[in-house]
């Protein structure tokens, strides 16, 4: 889930009935030295490796994204997430980690699949609303809420990082929006939070916000060694919310509360994935591919 716009109406699938479609094999090592659309020493490589940031983000961004009423009907509606998480997820993370470590010839491939699959994404919301995916408002804000949650999540529950930075990582985002249709979506922190102050009067509380939550309570969707913690980190990512989404989005009962000792663990987590380089993951084989040691990214600082 997605800088990328992975983890939203973007990535909607053809629509509930269809069959999902195989997921690629996709080489992170190869070939040599190609380059991808972000840096290597960007911070959004920083932000992207670390699968405590990633899990939490990605269900902070979809939350935000689901409170929008045409991006919910978007998502909701034309995806086989509620009757497949499981292949959903797995779909949503290779795309994440494709806009951020792939080749740029093999990200602009998949992009591009993704810009014509939203053609097919439109309707009318119950209350009369038209929306298309590929409306530029609606990719501006998923690539808003998208980058707030992965940059967030990583600040809170990972390492901390400055306003300094956080402006680094909208501004580097900008090639991927622009492939995604996102030409407008914020490249600074102070056009995030002009955004989403744009966007609040729209974000409202809804019963598929709550089975959203449920299913991901539900479904094993961490790695094995995560998954002890997984409901915890359903909770970091509901405290990753501004305050005000928190209550317009209703999640603001003791239950989607984290106490502090579960705060603490999930720091602890989020600081343990900085130090552990995984070498089959597309982080390290990026670092590979580009001639830099498999735990280049675990380190250096951004």
């Amino acid at each position: 889930m997605a800088l990328t716009q992975t983890a939203s109406a973007s990535t909607a699938d053809a629509g509930p009935g269809a069959k999902p479609a195989p997921r690629p094999a996709i080489d992170f090592a190869k070939p040599a030295g190609a380059p991808a659309w972000y840096e290597p020493d960007s911070v959004a490589w920083q932000v992207y490796k670390n699968p405590v940031s990633l899990f939490i983000g990605g269900i902070t961004a979809v939350l935000l994204e689901l409170g929008e009423p045409r991006v919910r009907e978007g998502v909701w509606g034309h995806s086989i997430f509620p009757k497949d998480p499981i292949t959903r997820l797995r779909r949503t993370g290779l795309a994440t980690h494709v806009s951020v470590y792939a080749p740029r010839e093999v990200a602009s491939k998949l992009i591009g699949g993704v810009v014509r699959m939203h053609e097919k994404v439109r309707g009318t919301t119950p209350d009369g609303e038209p929306y298309h995916a590929n409306d530029p408002v609606l990719l501006d804000w998923v690539q808003a809420t998208v980058g707030y949650g992965f940059m967030e999540a990583y600040a809170k529950w990972c390492r901390p990082l400055s306003d300094e930075q956080r402006d680094r990582f909208y501004a580097e985002s900008k090639p991927i929006a622009g492939l995604f249709g996102a030409t407008g979506a914020p490249l600074s922190l102070s056009e995030q939070k002009a955004w989403f102050e744009e966007m609040r009067p729209r974000i409202v509380a809804h019963s598929i916000v709550f089975e959203f939550l449920s299913i991901m309570e539900r479904t094993p969707a961490v790695p094995a060694p995560l998954r002890p913690f997984q409901r915890m980190m359903i909770r970091a990512a509901i405290a990753t919310l501004p305050e005000w989404t928190q209550r317009q989005l209703g999640l603001t009962d003791r239950h989607f509360r984290l106490a502090g000792w579960e705060r603490r663990v999930i720091r602890a987590l989020g600081a343990l994935f900085e130090r552990i380089p995984l070498r089959s993951a597309p982080p390290a084989q990026a670092c590979l591919r580009l001639g830099l040691p498999a735990n280049w990214l675990y380190r250096r600082r951004a």
